[in-house]
């Protein structure tokens, strides 16, 4: 919200904030361990985090405390937008659904009424320049615009297939949209042409920023090889690479000026620059012990041919291993594959599942498959969709 005060949010539940630019990033308690996707203050004490099962949370202390708000469904939610501290959209969508989300709410999110987004596409992100002018991107390279608040959304023509996962307008004919395969795309008439910049990048492209008209950066990467910084100073003309120092995927990006700005991804990487980008150093990290038990959503759902699922194992009481098994099964519960079986220190732990011609999931056929983690008296399932 400032050169100070910050927030960031992630898996299972997190939050974190600082107030000294970074120097010190502190939990907050979110009351949710659901994933988080998106945060959006409208000032130092107001704001919104919202994530997966229709999760929406607003603070209206700072962080200090958090309470969920109803938000009528249980796909994920991506992405939050604040007008001002009444007026705001949130969008998602489920693959099991086949429907674009678009929730807006007028009374700072006492009430969420669904708006007709007219697309199947999932949702990725929301930006309006005011309360009635704003644009949603998606999946299959949707992009949708209204003038009247989301009563009506009306399909603009990006000319690309891929993934788009971020927009950001400077003013309501200026912006700019990102996603997949170094897709950058750029208006300079609200959308009703849109032009492909080149990024000299194929990597998936996750967020967008801009301080100015010119000046502005985005982010992303390939995991385990290179964290993606770009940077324009003429509106997208050219895309200089910066140097991240990172080899962690970069999933959201923010500026409060041209100089000072933060860079989030995989990992709890943070990382923070007070000279447009010319350098980037790494904030301090803050990392906490898982409390509970918890299995994330594989993501990519649906997946072909790799996924990763995720879990956390938390401390007990004497600080012993627990035993863990994680077992995927098909619809008739017969056991297609054990991923692990053995005492895991607390902890979060990551492990894919793979459908090549190599790996667990060789000779399976396209459907739906369930995933088991059980550790003592604790068990959870969750659904995944492998597609060839």
């Amino acid at each position: 919200t400032d050169n100070n005060r910050g927030f960031a949010v992630g898996w299972y539940g997190t939050i974190l904030n600082t107030i000294n630019g970074g120097t010190n990033w502190t939990a907050q308690t979110s009351v949710t361990t659901n994933i988080l996707s998106s945060v959006h203050f409208t000032n130092d004490n107001i704001g919104w985090a919202v994530g997966w099962n229709g999760t929406i949370l607003n603070t209206i202390n700072g962080g200090t405390n958090w309470m969920p708000q109803m938000s009528g469904t249980v796909s994920p939610l991506f992405a939050v937008h604040f007008t001002d501290n009444n007026t705001g959209w949130v969008v998602g969508g489920d693959y099991d659904d086949s429907v674009g989300i678009i929730l807006r709410t007028t009374s700072g999110g006492v009430n969420w009424t669904a708006q007709t987004s007219g697309t199947t596409n999932i949702l990725f992100a929301v930006y309006f320049t005011d309360n009635n002018t704003g644009w949603v991107v998606g999946d299959n390279g949707t992009i949708l615009k209204t003038t009247n608040g989301g009563i009506d959304w009306t399909v603009q023509t990006s000319g690309t297939t891929n993934l788009l996962s971020s927009v950001y307008f400077t003013d309501t004919n200026t912006g700019w949209v990102v996603g997949d395969g170094g897709t950058i795309l750029n208006t300079a008439n609200g959308g009703i042409n849109w032009t492909a910049q080149s990024s000299g990048v194929i990597s998936g492209l996750s967020s967008v920023h801009f301080s100015d008209n010119k000046t502005g950066w985005v982010v992303g990467g390939v995991q385990y090889t290179v964290g993606i910084i770009l940077n324009t100073t003429n509106g997208g003309t050219n895309w200089t690479a910066q140097t991240s120092g990172t080899t962690n995927v970069l999933s959201s990006v923010h500026f409060i000026n041209k100089n000072t700005g933060w860079t989030v991804g995989v990992g709890g990487t943070i990382l923070k620059t007070t000279n447009g980008g010319v350098t980037f150093v790494e904030d301090n990290q803050t990392n906490l012990t898982p409390n509970n038990f918890y299995l994330s959503q594989n993501y990519p759902n649906p997946f072909n041919p790799v996924t990763t699922i995720k879990f956390t194992v938390p401390a007990n009481m004497n600080g012993e291993k627990s035993n863990i098994k994680l077992v995927v099964y098909d619809m008739l519960g017969r056991e297609v594959a054990t991923l692990i079986n053995e005492d895991k220190q607390p902890g979060t732990y990551e492990v894919q599942f793979s459908a090549g011609s190599s790996g667990d999931a060789t000779g399976l056929s396209s459907g739906i498959y369930f995933y088991r983690l059980t550790a003592g008296s604790y068990v959870e399932t969750k659904k995944m969709i492998l597609i060839r």
